[in-house]
C-alpha cells in the first residue's frame, strides 16, 4: 500500500494553476532604469510602470506585479500563464507583422505582442578608454555581449553571415546597466544596448560611449499568453491613445529627458564630489530625511545644484552656505548661521517641507515634488502664476509638464502683466528642476535609500506615486 501511495504520488499531475481575481492584472516584470524602479517614496515609478498602472486604473484592475531578472523566464513566465502581461525592455519581434513570437524551442511556450509603445536605437558600447570601432568589420575578432531574450538582438542573422569572426556572447545580467558597467570596467569588450539605456547610464557610467548603430530601430512591447487575444487588444487600444493624447509623450519626457540635461564633464564633477565631500555631509542629509521625509538623495542633489556642496558658498544676490538660504528665509526659518552646513542642510529639508505641503492636496507625485523645487527656486507665488497661465492655456495646473511650459512666459509682458506677482524670469526653475532630476537621477543610482522614515512618510495619500 505504501509503494502503490509513493506511485500515486509521483504520477499525480501538477494542481491547476489558480486563477488571479477578476479584478487583478497580474504582471511580471524585468525592473531596469527608467522604465521600472523605485522611486524616491520606495515605490515603483517609471515610463513602463506609469503606462501600465494608467491601464490598470481605466480598466478598474489592481495591478499586482512581481519581478524576476531575467528577460527569458519572464517571456516564459507569460507563455506559461503564469502573468497576464510581461514587461521591462522587451522588444516585439521583426518583421513588425508578426504577432507571435517563440519564447523557446519548446512549441506550446508562445506569446502575443502588443503594438508598439515607442522605438529604440539598438548601439555598440565600448570603454571609452579603448579602440572604438566604426562599424562591424573593426569588429572581427572581437566579443560582443548581449542580453538573451529581450528582443534587442533579433535582426543580427544577417550579421552573423556577414561578419563570422564577431563573437557573440550571451550575458546573464540583470538589466543593461549591468551590462554597460561590465563594459565601464573593460570586463567585456563590446555590447550591445538600446540608445535609451545608453542615454540614461551616460553619467552614471563615465567609462564608457556609443560607437555606431547596430542594426534597424526595435519597438518597446509587451508580452501576453497567446491565449488572451482580447487582453492583447485592450492593451493596443490603450496604448494608441495613450500616443494620441499625448501621454506617452509626456511619460517619455519625465523619465528620460533629465539625463541628456547634464553634460559629461559636470557629471564627472559629480562623482568626483561623491567620493571626496559628500561622505562628511551624508548623515546630515539623512538626519534631515528623518525630520522631514524627504528623501536625502533629493536634498543631496538639492545642495549639489546650490552649492556643489561648499558650506562658504556665497551668491551674487547674497544667498549663502550649503543650501544658498537667503538672509530672510533664514530668519523664518531661525537659522542663525547660514555657514553652518548641518544647519543649513535641516533648514532648507523644512523649507521643502513646508512649500511641498502648500501645495494644493490633489498634486501627485512625481509633479509634486517638481513644483516644490520650482518654488523653492522661484517662490510659491510665481509658481503659482505659471499655474494659472497653463490653466489657461489650456493645460492641466497640476501638471509639471504644463506648468513647465508656462513658467518661461513670465518673463514676456504679454503674459507677466496680468500675473498677480508680475515679472518672474521663469525660465530658471525650469533649468534648477532639470539640473537637480539629473543629480538625483546619478545620486539614486550609486546610493540605496535610507529607509526608516522614508517608509512612513510613504503611506500619506498624497505621496503616493
Amino acid at each position: 500500500m505504501a509503494l502503490a501511495f509513493t506511485a500515486c504520488q509521483q504520477q499525480a499531475p501538477p494542481p491547476p494553476k489558480v486563477p488571479p481575481p477578476s479584478n487583478v492584472l497580474s504582471a511580471i516584470v524585468r525592473p531596469a532604469a527608467g522604465t521600472w524602479f523605485l522611486g524616491m517614496h520606495d515605490t515603483p515609478e517609471g515610463f513602463e510602470h506609469d503606462l501600465i498602472a494608467r491601464f490598470a486604473r481605466d480598466a478598474r484592475l489592481d495591478l499586482a506585479a512581481v519581478t524576476t531578472d531575467s528577460a527569458t523566464d519572464l517571456v516564459r513566465a507569460v507563455a506559461h500563464g503564469n502573468a497576464m502581461v510581461g514587461l521591462g525592455g522587451l522588444y516585439r519581434p521583426e518583421p513588425e507583422s508578426r504577432r507571435r513570437e517563440r519564447a523557446s524551442t519548446d512549441p506550446d511556450r508562445d506569446v502575443l505582442w502588443t503594438t508598439g509603445i515607442t522605438e529604440v536605437q539598438p548601439v555598440i558600447v565600448y570603454n571609452a578608454d579603448g579602440f572604438r570601432p566604426r562599424d562591424w568589420s573593426d569588429l572581427e575578432g572581437a566579443s560582443v555581449a548581449y542580453l538573451p531574450g529581450t528582443g534587442l538582438e533579433r535582426g543580427f542573422a544577417e550579421i552573423r553571415a556577414a561578419h563570422p569572426g564577431v563573437h557573440w556572447v550571451e550575458r546573464d545580467a540583470p538589466s543593461a546597466d549591468a551590462l554597460i558597467a561590465d563594459v565601464d570596467d573593460a570586463k567585456v569588450d563590446y555590447a550591445v544596448v538600446s540608445s535609451a539605456d545608453a542615454a540614461l547610464a551616460r553619467n552614471v557610467y563615465l567609462g564608457f560611449d556609443v560607437a555606431f548603430s547596430a542594426g534597424p530601430k526595435r519597438e518597446l512591447a509587451w508580452a501576453v499568453p497567446a491565449t488572451d487575444s482580447k487582453l492583447r487588444d485592450a492593451l493596443d487600444a490603450f496604448i494608441e491613445r495613450a500616443k494620441r493624447d499625448g501621454t506617452i509623450r509626456e511619460l517619455l519626457d519625465r523619465y528620460f529627458t533629465p539625463a541628456r540635461s547634464l553634460g559629461r564633464p559636470d557629471a564627472g564633477a559629480l562623482h568626483d564630489k561623491i567620493e571626496s565631500v559628500l561622505p562628511k555631509l551624508r548623515r546630515d542629509f539623512e538626519a534631515a530625511q528623518d525630520a522631514t521625509g524627504l528623501d536625502w538623495r533629493l536634498l543631496a542633489a538639492v545642495a549639489y545644484q546650490e552649492s556643489q556642496w561648499d558650506a562658504d558658498a556665497t551668491s551674487e544676490t547674497g544667498a549663502r552656505g550649503i543650501m544658498q538660504i537667503t538672509e530672510d528665509t533664514a530668519k523664518q526659518l531661525g537659522l542663525d548661521d547660514r555657514g553652518d552646513a548641518s544647519g543649513s542642510i535641516a533648514a532648507a529639508a523644512r523649507y521643502l517641507r513646508m512649500l511641498r505641503d502648500k501645495l494644493p492636496a490633489r498634486i501627485t507625485e512625481p509633479d509634486r515634488t517638481f513644483m516644490m523645487l520650482a518654488a523653492f527656486n522661484i517662490g510659491l507665488g510665481h509658481l503659482e502664476d505659471a499655474r494659472v497661465l497653463a490653466q489657461k492655456m489650456k493645460g492641466n495646473p497640476d501638471r509639471w509638464s504644463d506648468v513647465r511650459r508656462a513658467l518661461p512666459l513670465l518673463a514676456d509682458p504679454q503674459y507677466f502683466s496680468t500675473a498677480k506677482l508680475g515679472y518672474a524670469r521663469g525660465g530658471m526653475p525650469v533649468a534648477f528642476v532639470q539640473r537637480v532630476r539629473a543629480y538625483y537621477d546619478i545620486l539614486t543610482r550609486t546610493f540605496p535609500s535610507h529607509t526608516p522614515r522614508l517608509r512612513m512618510i510613504a503611506t500619506e495619500p498624497q505621496a503616493s506615486p
